[in-house]
């Protein structure tokens, strides 16, 4: 499974099981979701009723399971947050982006384990 990651630099690849980062040529904006509504909102991401946003606060997570109803903080270790991506496949598995750092989640967001490339001024991520 890869990663599509937007940074500063341009457009990098993750491949998420070997943790190995390959700058690529693309500059196709990266998808997100817009019409989720939330007090202090930096980005969002939804797979069917299951949406995941990043918050501008502690922790910067709320995830949803109804499409919005209602919501569950998360991530409580995680840094401040600049973007999140729910793999379409697998809705458990979700990675999260601070400023210069990628973390996956394999159990819908209870466990988080950090990523092996840092990265700089990254703004976007999307599963390839």
């Amino acid at each position: 499974m890869e990663l599509l990651v937007a940074t500063a630099f341009g457009a990098v690849l993750v491949d998420l099981e070997t943790e190995e980062a390959e700058l690529v040529d693309d500059d196709a904006p990266l998808p997100g979701v817009t019409d989720v509504v939330l007090p202090l909102l930096v980005a969002a991401d939804q797979v069917g009723t299951r949406i995941v946003a990043v918050v501008d606060r502690r922790p910067p997570l709320v995830i949803s399971d109804d499409s919005g109803s209602s919501w569950n903080e998360a991530g409580g270790g995680l840094p401040a947050g600049v973007a999140i991506a729910i793999d379409p496949a697998h809705p458990d598995r979700t990675v999260f982006a601070s400023d210069s750092r990628l973390y996956l989640s394999d159990d819908g967001g209870r466990f988080w384990r950090s990523l092996e490339p840092e990265l700089i001024g990254i703004t976007a991520i999307a599963f390839a």
